[in-house]
């Protein structure tokens, strides 16, 4: 499964929560590390979450039956689009509890396709990462061929 911007349209809302830091002989992927993570992928959740309600909010306001076809039609396109991002954030947000799931089994960090850590930078950047930036990268060549 790919996880290139296709399918996770929204970035990562890390506004309030700094880069973790790990100690000099922090165990990877230690309780505090776990933890991080977790309120990374709780705030995430909570922002994609608003910007459903904004769009049921939106989508029932805003519906006016226009005379003119045109105007219909761009209304019609407006909503369809909105719809399609919404779509693409419920299947982040399905990632985002896999994610979450795998930090309580304690098999969160680790590449699904070789065993080895994803690492502490990638994670930062792709908390639903589930391969290792190798693996990964092999997917993607795999993918355009």
């Amino acid at each position: 499964m790919s996880e290139t911007n296709n399918d996770n349209t929204a970035s990562v809302p890390n506004n309030d929560i700094a880069p973790y830091n790990a100690g000099e002989n922090e165990e990877y992927m230690s309780e505090e590390m776990q933890q991080h993570f977790m309120e990374i992928l709780e705030n995430w959740k909570q922002t994609l979450m608003q910007e459903v309600d904004k769009t049921i909010h939106h989508m029932k306001d805003d519906v006016t039956n226009y005379p003119d076809p045109n105007d219909r039609a761009s209304q019609e396109e407006e909503f369809a689009l909105e719809l399609r991002t919404r779509d693409r954030e419920r299947k982040l947000i399905k990632k985002i509890e896999e994610a979450k799931a795998a930090i309580e089994s304690g098999d969160y960090g680790y590449c699904e396709t070789c065993g080895i850590e994803i690492g502490i930078r990638r994670l930062e950047a792709r908390p639903t990462a589930t391969q290792c930036i190798d693996c990964k990268t092999l997917d993607e060549i795999k993918e355009r061929q």
